[in-house]
């Protein structure tokens, strides 16, 4: 990761790093229960090439994201989810039209989207600075869209109710809190290192949703031995049959690996 950007980087160069998280996200093998380029892990319907597929289609609108949050950085902070929101389901639909309707991302261009619109509004782009005005962005996202909603409850808001996790709003409210922790825990070498941490430790809603609390723990548990006990090829595509078996999917993390690509490839 040391040397990927010789100089101080620039607000253009956030959404090519962030196409290029997607890409080495993909690339990594084996990945236990995600599609990789051994196998589909927990998901039937999906494969290598549709992934592919997908960056493709939505690589494109991470500059509109910086270009857009450039455009709007005298405005503060908190009214910005309103001007992105319509671009990123912008990018969600180029993303369904490109795998046919399959969500492939939804979840990265939620995270990386909002670091590509922070990048173009802070003055000095860095790791802290993005990680700081994403939250600045989604302060008070959980509690109006998650504790505060009445009605028919979304999965989001069931899980948020039944066992207080946040998912993917309450990561971008603490400005990727679990990515920087882990990246602080992290040795800069194998990105199965990094996803590991990041599996043993995100409250991580595709897990739930699969599996409820207990498939949390089992995954969470499963890489915490890995990384005490030490782990190699054969170590990981074990840990992706029992997932797979199970039907578990660290989807959640998965974004959040990307989002420490960027992070680190930053610093």
């Amino acid at each position: 990761m040391t040397g990927l950007l010789a100089t101080k980087p620039r607000p253009a160069e956030v959404p090519a790093l962030a196409e290029a998280a997607l890409w080495q996200e993909l690339a990594l093998t084996p990945k236990p229960g995600l599609v990789d380029r051994l196998n589909s892990g927990s998901h039937r319907d999906m494969d290598h090439a549709l992934f592919a597929r997908s960056i493709v289609a939505i690589a494109p609108w991470f500059s509109r994201f910086a270009e857009l949050g450039s455009a709007h950085a005298d405005k503060p902070a908190e009214e910005q989810l309103r001007l992105l929101r319509p671009m990123g389901m912008a990018c969600e639909q180029a993303m369904y039209a490109a795998t046919g309707g399959i969500n492939t991302h939804k979840g990265g261009i939620f995270a990386l989207g909002l670091l590509c619109f922070a990048a173009g509004r802070v003055k000095n782009v860095s790791a802290d600075a993005l990680s700081c005005e994403v939250s600045n962005i989604c302060r008070g996202l959980v509690s109006r869209e998650l504790a505060g909603r009445s009605g028919q409850a979304t999965a989001g808001e069931r899980q948020f109710q039944l066992y207080g996790l946040t998912g993917a709003r309450g990561e971008a409210q603490s400005g990727f809190a679990t990515v920087r922790k882990a990246l602080g825990q992290w040795n800069g070498q194998s990105l199965h290192g990094l996803l590991l941490r990041l599996m043993a430790t995100n409250q991580d809603s595709n897990l739930v949703s699969r599996g409820g609390i207990e498939g949390l723990r089992y995954v969470q548990d499963y890489a915490r031995k890995l990384l005490a006990n030490g782990w190699d090829r054969e170590a990981l595509i074990r840990m992706d049959n029992a997932l797979t078996e199970r039907n578990l999917s660290p989807g959640g993390s998965a974004d959040l690996l990307s989002v420490g690509w960027v992070l680190s490839a930053i610093k």
